[in-house]
């Protein structure tokens, strides 16, 4: 059966095909389509993403659209013993792992793990140094690994809490909640409600955390996109897709820590349903769907939560937002037509666009800034993808497809510089590669084969200090290999 989405969007072969199916359409306004916005051209006699982009309409609403939202505190835990030692000097890396698998696995690498469970990893040795499986009243949808600037503190999803059977008291967290864990015990110490089930996290500015939660399972009050300060455990502001004019989907800071990049959907994706942008992007692939509005990317500046400018980009759906090491440039993927995007952020510009693996999903860049690595995750593509595509970032040519696990999503460069760390939460592993030359280097069994997202860096220094050096929102604390500032290690 054929979809009943019918939106309007900017291909121009799905456009010819509209064409022919409605000749009565085609009639040209009085007006030169130049002169015109894009809203009050027919979208079907638009015939290329520059006459779009070069027309486009902003979406969100002007002025400051801060919102706040207070942060309830749903159960503590008291402190408990380290599970082990960090040395002076040393690198590790915190992974957070859920219950889910890839269908195709053989049984003796089906995930085993009853609840969410915390991975640490010596940097240097790549060898497992602690774990600890939560309680499985606490399991909640895992998609991002984030730890505190401190290193203190790791954060994750965990479970919605909802009232007891037959009570007409609201849900203490109806989606979700932000499970707060010991570092070093890995045990929980804080069980809060943020609003939300939150999709991605990420330091930012050396001090706060950017918190995303999915649009779908967001308390009605709830925020989109939020600030979230550690030390205190409140949210200090953010915004929802309300006033975005459009949906919120996933949200990136730049490398200033002045602005956030928030991934956004048409609006009509909204009355789609649950994970309409997913869905419709889906539909793409089966002509099912044969055109959307395009989608865009909003820059929000911090200081007083202003839509400052707005990209539409030539892609449908991506996942993620990567920035080029002079801070010129940021790319985007199209998870539903399998492309990486450079665009030039003063000017809005499409630098280049390539063609990539089925569904991609995360983007890194190398330790010399002359790779683009895309994972392709098969993300609207039945997640059967299994392969990673880098492509030169000057040029946009292609330079080689890895061969990589199911469902690598999140690609994290290491603070030296030397390694591409990659999460599969298909098979449960995590993969290893040079930077440079992309060898293989290690492929890493999760315990249990739990599902693996996202990666953070904590390093100590010599007197035993730790901070938070990297994680998918880049480096932080002065670390930067990509400009000559690596950790060394």
């Amino acid at each position: 059966m054929k979809s009943k989405l019918a939106f309007c969007g900017v291909s121009a072969l799905a456009l010819a095909t509209f064409a022919l199916v409605a000749p009565a359409f085609a009639q040209a306004p009085a007006t030169p389509l130049s002169l015109l916005p894009i809203d009050d051209i027919p979208y079907e006699q638009i015939t290329s993403f520059e006459q779009m982009r070069l027309n486009w309409v902003r979406k969100a609403q002007e002025g400051n659209i801060g919102q706040r939202y207070d942060v309830s505190v749903i159960q503590e835990w008291a402190p408990a013993a380290p599970l082990f030692t960090p040395d002076a000097g040393g690198v590790y890396i915190y992974e957070n792992t859920g219950r889910s698998s890839h269908a195709d696995r053989p049984p003796e690498e089906k995930n085993t793990n009853k609840s969410n469970r915390v991975v640490v990893l010596d940097a240097k040795t790549r060898q497992i140094v602690a774990t600890n499986e939560l309680v499985p009243e606490l399991a909640g949808s895992v998609h991002f690994t984030a730890t505190s600037p401190d290193g203190k503190y790791v954060y994750a999803g965990g479970s919605a809490v909802l009232a007891p059977e037959g009570s007409t008291e609201p849900p203490k967290a109806g989606q979700g909640t932000l499970l707060k864990i010991d570092a070093l015990s890995l045990q929980p110490l804080k069980q809060m409600n943020v609003g939300g089930a939150v999709h991605h996290g990420q330091l930012i500015q050396d001090r706060y955390m950017l918190l995303d939660n999915f649009t779908v399972r967001r308390d009605a009050d709830g925020l989109d996109v939020m600030l979230f300060d550690p030390e205190t455990d409140t949210i200090v502001g953010g915004i929802r897709d309300e006033e975005m004019g459009g949906r919120i989907y996933t949200a990136w800071a730049d490398p200033t820590g002045e602005y956030v990049y928030i991934l956004m959907e048409p609006n009509e994706l909204i009355a789609a349903g649950a994970h309409g942008g997913y869905n419709a992007a889906s539909a793409l692939r089966t002509a099912d769907l044969r055109w959307m509005r395009p989608f865009w990317v909003s820059k929000v500046r911090l200081a007083d939560w202003t839509v400052v400018q707005e990209y539409p980009y030539p892609g449908y759906r991506s996942n993620w937002i990567q920035f080029s090491p002079d801070n010129k440039s940021f790319y985007v993927v199209g998870s539903g037509d399998d492309k990486l995007i450079k665009i030039d952020i003063e000017t809005g510009e499409v630098t280049w666009s390539q063609a990539t693996g089925p569904g991609p999903y995360g983007i890194e860049v190398n330790g010399d800034g002359t790779q683009v690595w895309a994972a392709d995750k098969g993300e609207t593509a039945s997640m059967f993808g299994r392969t990673i595509t880098v492509i030169n970032s000057e040029t946009g040519k292609h330079i080689s497809t890895l061969p990589a696990a199911y469902m690598i999503d999140h690609i994290i460069l290491s603070p030296n510089g030397k390694e591409m760390w990659a999460t599969s939460n298909g098979e449960g592993k995590l993969w290893v590669y040079d930077s440079d030359n992309r060898k293989l280097l290690d492929i890493i069994n999760m315990p249990g084969f739990g599902d693996a997202h996202g990666l953070a860096f904590v390093a100590y220094d010599d007197k035993g200090v730790a901070r938070t050096v990297a994680d998918q929102g880049d480096f932080h604390f002065g670390i930067d290999p990509r400009n000559g500032k690596p950790l060394v290690y």
